[in-house]
């Protein structure tokens, strides 16, 4: 997706900017990105956008040639108390894209004209308008735009006061039982309002009418043979207490919201498809948007098996409504590079099938001898090479920018590729692998910049790893503007004796672009530790089914602070999780970690524990060892308090990076690289392949938090929070902001009483969630005076705080950076969120050092 930005002059943060994306071919316009459209979350446009973008695969297959109806909530949906405008709109109007697919329902007085959501771009184009909801009838459009048959019957099962999802999810029970005996396999959708719907596949040999009367019917026979739990009459007097099979959905002239369709809810929840497993679970729930893309990542999509089987016939059967041809028969990426090659003629792979979707890191640099000398710089990306040619060979001193002009992509089989093409083919001449490896992704924005460190055979070639950024120029006429990019050796520079080893290079002429030195320059940044991979919460009812249990590893949850640890030449340091330097803190585990790894350098991933005398995990014991800045005070702590080094991942070793590696593979070299200590002060305890119900029994019996679920496929995401890892809690932990605190009483008095904590918003504000006054010693409340002296301000860092609460407080400034006193992130157990959103019954645990405020979000 290719982008430009522009700001308005004067415009208010955020509402000015505007970027222009171009999807599927078509340019749109995306405005006001930073506008939140689920005030009581935060959630922006932007996070819209993403989410649509990153759901479309699955979801246009259930809208694809549907008349789509739109719910459009402009200026948000606003809270419960005060809900936003919402606009119902069928009629497109004067603003629609051209090229949005569109089809006519004519009505009795007047015809209505409604788009088809068949595509990502149209798509992109309704979550830019604000319109959240996109609901769609069970039938579809044929080829020559009259109204087909439906292929799907619904059931809308409606909670009525006093009841709730529990009481629908077994109605959609008795519903299926009748439904299977007419032939037909339910499936079913939490509705992300208040019900469930539930979806048949059906042959579409039957009218709306006639599948109207066969639902009517169903839900009298459902009443009849349920009546204190069934209602089928629309009437709300008759629904107290009971759930309405709302069956009128199956009109030609009614639609129902869309599975994966974002609700205008106070919560930004889905209309989610879920397992009959999951309807069966104490705990079903509504899921929000985050919650369905980690889902849909791990899972796929329940209603692929089946009913989108037996609807993906039905569409096959009869062609989409602008006679397009289907995805699968669409040009893929190497269209243009089989087009230029034929098979019979050269030696260069042209393989038939179409690209798969890769995470592959691998790159190779080829020696072309054509009609003009130079070099062919390729990166699998999305399952291709990316290429372009490079007449005057890489750069090989940083600050030289050379024209690199792009090329079409190849296939991944090319990386290996060595011989002579014909003369008279297209590249004649021939080819040699000048340097291969993988390479560590930093940016890719498409059509405009790429930086990746490439981990070169040290040989020769590039001579070892060699950081470059290929920067999209725009210069040039017609499609030359499209091709022409510069490509820059990025700092740090290499040694004299590092260089020597390009000498087989041809001679490097004057920069072609020599006014964009100082900029690129300016993008080198100095070497800095490798951010960790972030784990997303997830539930341990989501893992209990076993339907996936093979595709991940069971890894414990220990209790204690996020290290990076790297020895090197230059011996052993350890960082935190928000890449602070906390060697020195920690200094009785240099040797041992030194010992661990033996002759290897690495870059190895963990977490820093301290045991109670029982062997248990003991955050309030490590909170002797944390922040500690005199050397004196170092001492101390170490001889007092005993920490281990828990190692779990292993990101870099011996100059080679790991980061694209799978998990397996990682964990592998981890186990066969690290030698545990003789005092056990670096261990890599074991995982749990594939048996979640024995390890979280485990973790729970050890007294520890919990486990982190890991998939056996997944890539290491520095700094990124990854649903490849999912952490699965005992108990219920929060991050917080301290921004203030309120005066004790009796033993407290004259002290710390308690302290007000807060979650950043989407805009960085402070939100209050409430206050803790437990879980804390006496001495403890002596360090609190001490570490609040001086970080005093005059007023609230919260955007709102109850006035009861405010009254005596005294507040706090969270935000100051390390340098001037210590972090004011701490976390508290709690047991659950209120209706107000704050903390019910929350406990201390203590600070956390390795965290910055920034860092902090919401646990869902």
């Amino acid at each position: 997706m290719a982008a430009t930005k522009k700001s308005g002059a004067g415009a208010s943060a955020g509402a000015g900017d505007e970027v222009v994306v171009s999807v599927g071919g078509h340019r749109l316009k995306l405005t006001h990105l930073e506008k939140v459209l689920y005030p009581e979350t935060g959630t922006t446009k932007a996070d819209v956008l993403q989410y649509y973008s990153a759901i479309a695969d699955v979801m246009l297959p259930h809208v694809r040639d549907r008349a789509a109806t739109r719910k459009r909530w402009v200026n948000g949906v606003g809270t419960e108390a005060h809900p936003g405008q919402m606009f119902f709109q069928k009629n497109l109007d004067d603003g629609t894209p051209s090229w949005v697919k569109r089809r006519t329902i004519a009505h009795s007085d007047h015809d209505n004209e409604y788009p088809l959501v068949n595509d990502l771009a149209t798509l992109t184009w309704l979550a830019q308008i604000a319109a959240l909801e996109v609901h769609v009838p069970q039938w579809r459009f044929g080829r020559a735009g009259a109204a087909l048959n439906p292929d799907r019957l619904v059931l809308d099962l409606d909670p009525g006061d006093g009841v709730g999802l529990p009481e629908c999810a077994e109605v959609a029970r008795f519903a299926r039982t009748i439904l299977q005996g007419m032939g037909l396999e339910p499936f079913p959708v939490t509705s992300g309002s208040k019900g469930i719907h539930l979806y048949a596949a059906l042959d579409g040999s039957q009218s709306s009418e006639q599948v109207s009367a066969v639902a009517h019917e169903l839900a009298r026979v459902l009443e009849a043979d349920h009546p204190e739990l069934v209602v089928s009459d629309m009437k709300k007097s008759l629904r107290v207490g009971r759930v309405l099979v709302d069956w009128s959905q199956n009109s030609a002239a009614k639609t129902t919201v869309a599975p994966y369709s974002l609700r205008g809810r106070s919560r930004p929840t889905v209309a989610a498809p879920r397992t009959w497993r999951e309807l069966a679970s104490a705990s079903l729930a509504q899921l929000d948007y985050t919650e369905v893309l980690a889902r849909v990542k791990r899972r796929g999509d329940p209603l692929a098996e089946g009913l989108g089987e037996q609807l993906g016939e039905q569409r096959a059967a009869s062609p989409a409504v602008d006679g397009s041809v289907p995805d699968a028969q669409q040009p893929d990426r190497l269209h243009t590079y089989r087009s230029m090659r034929d098979a019979s003629k050269t030696p260069e792979p042209v393989p038939d099938a179409r690209p798969a979707t890769t995470a592959g890191n691998s790159f190779v640099i080829q020696k072309h001898d054509a009609s003009r000398l130079h070099y062919d710089f390729r990166l699998e990306h999305d399952g291709v090479l990316v290429s372009w040619a490079i007449p005057k060979g890489p750069p090989t001193k940083s600050g030289q920018n050379h024209l690199a002009v792009q090329t079409e992509d190849h296939p991944l089989e090319y990386g290996s590729f060595e011989g002579t093409i014909p003369k008279d083919e297209y590249g004649g001449g021939t080819v040699e692998i000048w340097d291969a490896g993988t390479y560590d992704l930093e940016k890719w924005r498409d059509g405009r910049e790429i930086i990746a460190t490439l981990h070169g055979t040290k040989a020769g070639g590039l001579g070892g790893d060699r950081k470059f950024a290929l920067i999209h120029t725009g210069s040039g006429k017609g499609a030359k503007a499209e091709q022409n990019w510069l490509i820059h050796l990025m700092q740090p520079q290499y040694s004299a004796a590092s260089e020597k080893r390009h000498a087989h290079l041809p001679p490097q002429p004057d920069d072609e672009a020599p006014a964009l030195n100082a900029a690129l320059a300016a993008a080198d940044t100095p070497a800095k530790p490798i951010a960790p991979m972030l784990a997303t919460l997830g539930a341990a009812a989501d893992f209990a089914d076993h339907s996936d249990a093979d595709d991940w590893a069971y890894e414990m949850k220990w209790d204690g602070i996020r290290a990076i640890a790297t020895l090197d030449s230059r011996g052993v340091r350890l960082a935190s999780r928000n890449g602070h330097d906390i060697t020195a803190q920690y200094p009785d585990l240099a040797v041992p970690l030194a010992a661990a790894l033996g002759s290897h350098e690495a870059v190895v991933d963990g977490e820093i524990v301290a045991f109670d005398p029982s062997g248990r995990p003991s955050f309030s014991r490590l909170q002797q060892r944390m922040n500690l800045q005199g050397e004196a005070d170092v001492k101390r702590a170490v001889a007092a308090v005993t920490v281990h080094l828990v190692l779990f991942d292993i990101v870099h070793l011996d100059g080679r990076s790991l980061v694209r590696e799978t998990y397996d593979s990682r964990r592998a070299l981890l186990e066969s690289t690290v030698t545990p200590d003789a005092r056990s002060l670096v261990v890599v305890p074991a995982a749990f392949a594939g048996d979640f119900d024995a390890a979280f029994a485990s973790s729970k019996q050890l007294g520890l938090e919990g486990v982190v679920a890991k998939k056996h496929d997944g890539s290491y995401g520095p700094g990124r929070r990854s649903h490849s890892w999912v952490k699965l809690k005992h108990h219920r932990t929060q991050e917080v902001v301290v921004g203030g605190w309120r005066p004790g009483s009796g033993r407290r008095a004259g002290g710390v009483g308690s302290l007000l904590l807060g979650i950043p918003g989407s805009d960085g504000q402070l939100q209050y969630v409430g206050r803790v006054g437990t879980g804390f010693s006496d001495a403890d409340v002596t360090r609190l005076a001490e570490r609040f002296e001086g970080r005093g301000r005059a007023s609230s860092p919260f955007v709102e705080v109850p006035r009861d609460v405010a009254a005596d407080a005294h507040w706090l400034d969270p935000f100051r950076g390390p340098s001037h006193g210590p972090s004011f992130v701490g976390e508290v157990e709690f047991a659950e969120w209120t209706a107000s959103q704050h903390l019910r019954q929350p406990v201390w645990r203590g600070w956390r050092a390795d965290k910055s405020p920034g860092d902090v979000v919401r646990e869902s």
